[in-house]
């Protein structure tokens, strides 16, 4: 993607739900690229302000015990805009973690727009021959390890996992 993304952010967000507008982020992983080479990482918790259910905990292993002294989203607002700034935003199914950001910067009075790039989206155009492009089914395909999944930096690196095996397996003009 380096050449049709000068730079771009892959993001992943772990939230106490899926509804964005009622919903919040209790963790945010992301690896910013400039012509295609990791300059920056950055991942950390994030106090939601609201409690966790007991589905969510299980499922991310995040507890309410984790996030309590953690920042708030305010509180990291202005790391996480510089980190994706002039940057599109790359995200497993982008469309549930714009809708987290744009309702969290909105609950604090910032408007946020960003281009975006989904990943399933690409999985599906570069291997329309397969049926699942969910980030489970991708790390089957490609043999991938993930030490962390449900933990954003664990996700995160399982798209720079998936996107560096495409490039491998198809080159970049495919990409």
């Amino acid at each position: 993607m380096s050449t049709l993304l000068p730079v771009y952010v892959l993001l992943d967000l772990e939230t106490t739900g899926a509804t964005p507008t009622q919903d919040r982020i209790t963790e945010i992983g992301l690896i910013r690229y400039e012509n295609g080479i990791e300059v920056g990482r950055w991942t950390t918790l994030i106090n939601p302000e609201v409690s966790i259910s007991p589905f969510i905990q299980r499922l991310t292993g995040i507890t309410q015990s984790m996030v309590k002294t953690a920042p708030t989203f305010f509180e990291v607002r202005n790391t996480l805009l510089d980190l994706v700034d002039d940057a599109v935003l790359c995200a497993h199914n982008v469309r549930f973690d714009y809708g987290f950001l744009k309702n969290e910067f909105k609950r604090i009075g910032i408007s946020f727009q960003k281009k975006l790039l989904c990943t399933v989206k690409l999985s599906r155009k570069l291997y329309p021959q397969h049926k699942g492009h969910g980030l489970d089914a991708i790390i089957e395909r490609f043999k991938l390890v993930c030490e962390n999944r449900h933990r954003a930096m664990g996700d995160t690196e399982m798209m720079a996992a998936f996107i560096a095996a495409a490039f491998n397996e198809l080159g970049e003009h495919a990409v």
